[in-house]
C-alpha cells in the first residue's frame, strides 16, 4: 500500500540505556512520563535487540542498516570504511541532508579518503569523515568537548571559566575538602555536579536541537539527536543526582552460582576493574539511583523537543524513532559495563511514532516480532519514500508493523557480535587480537554464542529468562547447540553481500554473454 510520504525524520538516540529503565517498560520506580507517553502513541518493539553491546559498533550498525560483519566497524575508534553507506548517504542521493546533535561514535576513514584522493576538508571529506551526517553540534562525552561542539564556549559564556570547563564543572563536583571531585571515580557520584541543571550536557544538546528545529521552520529535515547520557561519567546535576534511592532500584540480577566454574570468557570480564567494583554492593547500591536521575533528566529534555514539535505544528509530518545503542549490567550476573550478551546490554527501547492516519489503530501497541537494529535505516528510508537505487541494507523496514500490518517471512531470531581485542580480557586469556570474536543467535526460546577458541554457550530462556545457567557444555543438548551452530554458521555466510551491485541487476544479467559477443567453451 502507497501512504503519503513523511516530511520530517527525528532519531533519537540514548547512550548505554537498560530497556528495563523506562516506566512503560515496567520499571515500578523511575519517572519516564515524555517517553512513557510517546509510546502511548508509536509502536514498541519488545523483542528488539542491538547488534553489538559497544557504542562503536552497535551504532555503526544503526546509521548503515548493516551487521557489524558486513560494515567492519568491530570496537570503538575503528573507523568506518569509506565505502559503507549511511543513511545520511541515502538521504544525499534523494536530495536531502541528515544534520546532527549529540553523539556517534564515527571515526573517519582518513586512509580511505586518501587513497581515493578525497581532499582533507573538502564538503566530500567532511560528508564520509562524519558518516554522512551534517554536524550541527557533535559532542562525544567522553572528554572535553573540541572545536566540532559549542559547548566549551557555551559554559565559559555562562560563568564557568577556565580551560576546561567541561571537567571542572560537568564532570566535576565540590568534594568534601573543599577540593573538586571527579564524576569519572564511583565514590563521588552521589555527589551533585558543579554544573547547573540548565546549563548541563543533556540541557545543552537539547537546546542545540529546538534551535536548529527552529531554523527549519516549514523546510523538510533530518535530525539524528544523540544524547550521552546515561552512560558514564554517572554524575548528575541536581537535583537528579538524589531523585532516587537504593530502595528503587530494581532486584541485581546475580547468582552465586554464575561464580562457579563460568564459561572463560566470562570469567575473564568478571575480573576486569568495573566488575570487580560493581560486584560490590555497596556501588551498585550508589550508582544506580544516579544512573536512574540521568535517565529522568534525559525524559524530561526529550519532552522539551517533543513538545516544540507539537506547538509548532511539525509534529503531524514527522516520524521519530527512539532507540538506544546498548544497556548496561550494572552489577548484574557479576558484570559492570556492557560487552556481553545478556539482555541486559542487547535489548533495545525502540519505538516508532508516525502521525499519519495510518498508524492509529496501533497507537500504543507492543509488537512482540523480533526487530534489530539494523532495521532503523530501512524504516527511516521507509516513510520518507526514498528508495536507493542500490540498496545495501540488511535489516528490513518496521513500517508494516506500524500500520498494523504483519510482514510476510518475518525474522524468528536476532543477531549480534563482539571482538574484545582491544579488551583487558584478551590479555588475560592469552589470545592474540583475531582470536576475540563471538557471535549471539538468539530466539524466543534459546540463545547461543560461539566464540572463538573456546567451548559455546546456550540458555534456554524459556526456563531461565534471567540466564543464570549456562547449558553450552550440557551433553543433553549436543543437537540444540548443532542446530543452533548451523543457524548461525548459514548467517555468516551471508555477511559480505555484493556492495557495487543488487541481486535484482545480477538476475538481469545473469547468462546473457554471448549478447555481448563473447564465447567461451563454443564448438
Amino acid at each position: 500500500m502507497t501512504h503519503t510520504p513523511l516530511r520530517n525524520l527525528l532519531f533519537v538516540m540514548s547512550d548505554q540505556l537498560r530497556w528495563d529503565h523506562l516506566a512503560c517498560n515496567g520499571h515500578p520506580n523511575i519517572s519516564t512520563p515524555h517517553l512513557d507517553a510517546l509510546a502511548a502513541r508509536s509502536v514498541r518493539f519488545d523483542a528488539a535487540f542491538v547488534q553489538a553491546g559497544v557504542c562503536g559498533p552497535s551504532r555503526m550498525s544503526t546509521y548503515t542498516g548493516r551487521y557489524v560483519g558486513s560494515h567492519g566497524v568491530t570496537w570503538n575508534r575503528v573507523p568506518l570504511p569509506v565505502e559503507q553507506p549511511t543513511l545520511g548517504d541515502y538521504l544525499a542521493a534523494a536530495g536531502r541532508k541528515l544534520h546532527l546533535v549529540g553523539k556517534t561514535h564515527v571515526i573517519a576513514d582518513t586512509a580511505g579518503l586518501k587513497r581515493l584522493g578525497v581532499p582533507p576538508g573538502s564538503p566530500g571529506w567532511r560528508h564520509h569523515a562524519s558518516g554522512g551526517f551534517v554536524e550541527v553540534d557533535r559532542i562525544e562525552g567522553h572528554g572535553p568537548p573540541g572545536a566540532e561542539s559549542g559547548y566549551a564556549e557555551y559554559l565559559r559564556a555562562h560563568g564557568y571559566a577556565g580551560a576546561d570547563p567541561w571537567t571542572d564543572h560537568v564532570v566535576g563536583a565540590d568534594g568534601p575538602d573543599g577540593t573538586t571531585a571527579s564524576g569519572w571515580f564511583l565514590r563521588n557520584v552521589h555527589l551533585p555536579a558543579r554544573v547547573a541543571e540548565e546549563h548541563s550536557e543533556t540541557a545543552y544538546v537539547t537546546g542545540r536541537a529546538l534551535r536548529f528545529l527552529a531554523e527549519q521552520g516549514q523546510e523538510p529535515w533530518a535530525l539524528h539527536l544523540s544524547y550521552v547520557k546515561p552512560h558514564w561519567p554517572y554524575l548528575a546535576p541536581a537535583p537528579y543526582h538524589r531523585r532516587y534511592s537504593a530502595d528503587d532500584m530494581l532486584p541485581v540480577k546475580k547468582r552465586a552460582s554464575e561464580l562457579d566454574a563460568p564459561h572463560p570468557v566470562v570469567a575473564a570480564y568478571m575480573q576486569m576493574e568495573e566488575s570487580q567494583t560493581f560486584a560490590r554492593d555497596e556501588v551498585v547500591r550508589q550508582v544506580r539511583p544516579v544512573y536512574m536521575g540521568l535517565i529522568e533528566q534525559l525524559d524530561h529534555h526529550i519532552g522539551r523537543v517533543i513538545q516544540a514539535l507539537q506547538d509548532s505544528g511539525q509534529l503531524d509530518h514527522t516520524l521519530i524513532v527512539f532507540t538506544n545503542d546498548h544497556g548496561d549490567y550494572g552489577g548484574d550476573h557479576h558484570l559492570g559495563e556492557k560487552d556481553l550478551f545478556h539482555d541486559q546490554v542487547i535489548q533495545s527501547p525502540l519505538m516508532v511514532f508516525d502521525p499519519r492516519p495510518e498508524a492509529d489503530a496501533t497507537r500504543g501497541q507492543r509488537v512482540s516480532a523480533m526487530a534489530e537494529a539494523v532495521d532503523v535505516v530501512p524504516t527511516a528510508l521507509d516513510a520518507l519514500q526514498i528508495r536507493p537505487a542500490l540498496d545495501r541494507t540488511q535489516g528490513r523496514s518496521l513500517m508494516p508493523w506500524v500500520h498494523g500490518d504483519t510482514p510476510a517471512a518475518w525474522r524468528d531470531c536476532v543477531f549480534a557480535e563482539i571482538d574484545y581485542s582491544f579488551r583487558r580480557a584478551r590479555l588475560l586469556l592469552n589470545r592474540r587480537p583475531g582470536e576475540c570474536r563471538g557471535w549471539m543467535v538468539r530466539e524466543r526460546q534459546w540463545k547461543y554464542v560461539r566464540w572463538q577458541g573456546f567451548a559455546p554457550q546456550l540458555f534456554n530462556l524459556e526456563d531461565d529468562p534471567d540466564e543464570y545457567v549456562d547449558l553450552g557444555q550440557d551433553p543433553r543438548l549436543a543437537a540444540e547447540r548443532q542446530r543452533l551452530d548451523e543457524r548461525l554458521h548459514a548467517w555468516l555466510n551471508d555477511q559480505h553481500p555484493r556492495l557495487t551491485m543488487d541481486d535484482a541487476e545480477v538476475a538481469q544479467r545473469t547468462d546473457r554473454a554471448k549478447e555481448h559477443g563473447i564465447h567461451y567453451g563454443t564448438w
